[in-house]
């Protein structure tokens, strides 16, 4: 399966059905952290919720449709990173992202972040990749300006969060080889 190390103590590795109680823990470890900027989070009740997600993600990897990985560090499984969708036509796609509480600060996603980006410009031979980040999810939206991102536009009103909307950044980063 795909699997890239990043570090000695970081690696991204596509997830597995055998990896859904992790997943399903990590998430109900930080669930109230998470919930503040991610809209599924109450829709993940137990591990099988956690598994059908990551059935739904073999398929889109097998459908060549994008992927989603587990970051692990230092061997445990620290979050989450991938694409949501590959449009093959224009040749983009958008990354998403997540870490549990405990993971933050350690500069994690920036690397993760950083691989997929390869991933895509390298391998997939994308020409462009977009970061969508909440206008006041303050540690998200330091991703994309670390990693080069251009700020692009604020979508107004595009995502509900359990009882109010918030407006995205749109990031975008282009390739120019």
């Amino acid at each position: 399966m795909f699997k890239c190390k990043l570090n000695d103590e970081l690696e991204i590795r596509l997830l597995e059905i055998r990896h859904a109680e992790e997943l399903y823990h990590l998430t109900n470890q930080s669930r109230t952290y998470l919930r503040e900027w991610l809209p599924w989070v109450d829709f993940t009740k137990d591990v099988d919720d956690s598994k059908a997600f990551i059935e739904s993600t073999l398929k889109q990897f097998g459908n060549n449709d994008g992927f989603q990985a587990g970051i692990w560090y230092k061997g445990n499984l620290a979050g989450v990173i991938g694409l949501h969708h590959i449009n093959w036509v224009n040749k983009s796609t958008s990354i998403g992202y997540w870490l549990g509480e405990g993971f933050q600060g350690k500069g994690i996603m920036t690397t993760a972040c950083k691989a997929v980006i390869d991933y895509c410009f390298n391998e997939l031979n994308l020409k462009r990749i977009e970061i969508r980040v909440a206008t006041d999810n303050h540690k998200s939206l330091a991703i994309p300006e670390r990693l080069g991102f251009e700020r692009e536009g604020c979508l107004r009103s595009v995502e509900w969060l359990y009882d109010h909307y918030v407006d995205h950044v749109v990031f975008g980063f282009i390739n120019h080889n």
